[in-house]
């Protein structure tokens, strides 16, 4: 997702929420047929650019593997606690997060996109 309205659309219309010590998931049905991921990720929670885009690539390489996914729109936002694990804890983290994502998707009743453009 590349948009702030892509984002606000996920904001606004928050479907499937899955939490985790360290990282929230938004999702929300799109029209698109696949899934698409938009980051967040803030300065207070990783100081660093460098801490900040390894945990980004971490959550870009998970999500590349996830083809089975739903058309969905997510955000993923991080939480405190990111920059002190490691690659390996945070993929497999990550990992456990996407099958709880297509687990909820399958129990949720499925639901018509918002009206708005």
């Amino acid at each position: 997702m590349l948009k702030p309205s892509d984002y606000s659309k996920v904001f606004d219309d928050v479907q499937l929420k899955v939490p985790h010590r360290n990282f929230l998931i938004l999702a929300t049905p799109n029209a698109r047929g696949y899934a698409r991921v938009g980051l967040i990720f803030s300065k207070k929670n990783l100081r660093q650019a460098v801490q900040r885009n390894r945990v980004k690539r971490q959550v870009r390489e998970t999500f590349r593997h996830q083809q089975d996914l739903p058309g969905l729109d997510i955000i993923v936002i991080g939480r405190q606690g990111l920059a002190t694990l490691d690659n390996s804890v945070i993929r497999s983290s990550l990992n456990e997060l996407w099958h709880r994502l297509k687990k909820k998707h399958r129990q949720k009743p499925p639901e018509h996109a918002s009206a708005r453009p």
